[in-house]
């Protein structure tokens, strides 16, 4: 019926959905930009394709290398955007990881994960698994990807990403501690730039786009204590902005994995005054250079 296609029967924070089904995405598209090499930092990018069935790839970042005997630390990194939107091609998010990786002096790889609509939910922690292993492939130094094989330090791997690429990483680093990765091969630490985790209004949307979804505690959703204390890393940097809804759930992540048993150390870090991702807003802002130069210093210095 025509009414139907008029009808909202729910809505998100980033999409409508009509009675008939159709879907209204509330941002504008994402524009894409190709790999570059930037002569001020001197930090080249690449695109890489990891697999063609499901579509994953990812584009790498090869800061300066003052020495080439030496390997550099490794960050694997998942955009945010609620599972729905962004790109790791985005201007935002190759300016943020091409950053990072020139002031951290790291070889970076930034997945280009499945989204909803076209691939729910668990596309994203699907891919992303099939990413790290198909990085971690290269820890022989006989991978398909020569920068990898020739200057990644695969003992000193770290993950990272804000909002929905916030929760990303700790499901990585469940499957790492339950499953593994290939010898070799060590996760240092994971950086949750507030994270998206269950207990806030943007539960019903996360289980809208997983439609096999586990309800409200699923543990991709609302981290179980059992994966918390299996966590297949040694360090956790946890930042949440004082004005953003997600806040509690970022901080009851640190409290449950401190509960947990787990053996790492964990760190707490409030943006005092923000809110939600406000670094990517205007990176040259104060606090978000703060926020960066911490998550550089928790690369450099683990």
């Amino acid at each position: 019926m025509a009414s139907d296609s008029k009808e909202v029967v729910k809505e998100f924070p980033f999409f409508k959905v009509y009675k008939d089904g159709r879907l209204e995405f509330l941002m504008p598209p994402v524009e894409k930009i190709p790999p570059s090499d930037d002569p001020d930092t001197g930090v080249r990018s690449k695109d890489v394709v990891i697999s063609l069935d499901p579509p994953v790839s990812a584009r790498i970042f090869l800061p300066r290398i003052p020495d080439p005997a030496r390997k550099l630390p490794l960050l694997f990194y998942t955009h945010g955007g609620g599972f729905c939107t962004q790109s790791a091609f985005s201007r935002k998010y190759h300016d943020l990881v091409s950053t990072v990786a020139a002031e951290a002096g790291a070889i970076a790889v930034s997945v280009e994960y499945g989204l909803f609509p076209s691939r729910p939910i668990p596309a994203c922690y699907d891919d992303s698994w099939a990413a790290l292993r198909w990085v971690a492939g290269h820890a022989g130094g006989d991978g398909a990807e020569p920068w990898l094989n020739e200057h990644a330090d695969f003992g000193r791997v770290f993950m990272g990403g804000e909002s929905a690429g916030g929760n990303i990483p700790h499901t990585l680093a469940a499957r790492v501690g339950s499953i593994g990765l290939p010898q070799g091969v060590r996760v240092v630490g994971i950086v949750l730039v507030h994270p998206f985790f269950g207990g806030t209004v943007d539960d019903q949307m996360w289980m809208h786009m997983c439609p096999t979804n586990g309800g409200l505690s699923d543990p991709r959703l609302k981290p179980a204590r059992e994966d918390l204390a299996r966590l297949g890393c040694e360090k956790v940097l946890v930042f949440v902005a004082e004005k953003d809804h997600l806040r509690e759930a970022g901080i009851g992540y640190c409290e449950e994995l401190k509960k947990s048993g787990w053996t790492g150390s964990a760190e707490l870090v409030e943006n005092v005054g923000e809110e939600h991702c406000f670094h990517l807003r205007d990176p040259k802002y104060e606090k978000a250079v703060e926020l960066r130069d911490k998550i550089v210093s928790f690369i450099k210095h683990n």
